[in-house]
């Protein structure tokens, strides 16, 4: 059993309620924005729950604009941002994004590929909400954002050297800090 076996939940079929809708949205995005969408991996092919849309990293910001205002649409709900360490040939992580509907119900997943050192577009200008998830990615994965407002750690101390969830980070890569970090004065104001 796999992620693609059907299995009965009180909301239904997500394939057989919304393939329809999903297929309708992915041409729409192909036929606004040219070159954005790189490729698609759809549930009833691949081990997914809802559709992976992969996106240029240039064009992200525009599909996720299109994404969240148009009619038909209305992903206005952004779930989580994350990242994976890949390490293939297409990019070294995938950034990836969680949208949801309230309206509709619909769930989408974009991807971003990303090789190291390239930045990707900020996503707090479409979501506030954004600037606390981007910062979780830099933090662990080391993938900057261009144009975000506070790129700095979250969860680790501002002393922590690397990035614990990159696949060469090494598994014993302990770093004690017996004294805790000085006050940044400027944080408190």
């Amino acid at each position: 059993m796999d992620i693609r076996t059907r299995v009965s939940t009180i909301y239904g079929d997500q394939i057989e309620r919304f393939g329809a809708q999903w297929k309708a949205q992915v041409e729409e995005l192909r036929a606004a924005h040219p070159g954005a969408v790189e490729s698609v991996l759809w549930p009833e092919s691949y081990p997914t729950d809802v559709p992976i849309v992969f996106v240029t990293r240039d064009q992200i910001l525009t599909v996720l604009t299109q994404l969240r205002d148009n009619p038909g649409m209305e992903y206005n709900f952004l779930s989580d941002i994350t990242a994976t360490d890949e390490g293939d040939e297409h990019g070294r992580f995938h950034v990836v994004y969680h949208l949801f509907s309230p309206k509709n119900g619909w769930r989408l997943r974009l991807k971003v590929r990303v090789s190291e050192g390239q930045e990707v577009p900020s996503a707090t200008a479409v979501w506030p909400a954004a600037n606390w998830v981007e910062r979780e990615v830099w933090d662990m994965f080391g993938v900057k954002f261009s144009g975000h407002p506070d790129l700095r750690r979250i969860l680790m101390d501002q002393r922590w050297v690397g990035h614990p969830l990159r696949k060469d980070y090494p598994l014993r890569g302990y770093q004690l800090f017996p004294d805790p970090a000085p006050v940044d004065q400027s944080l408190l104001e």
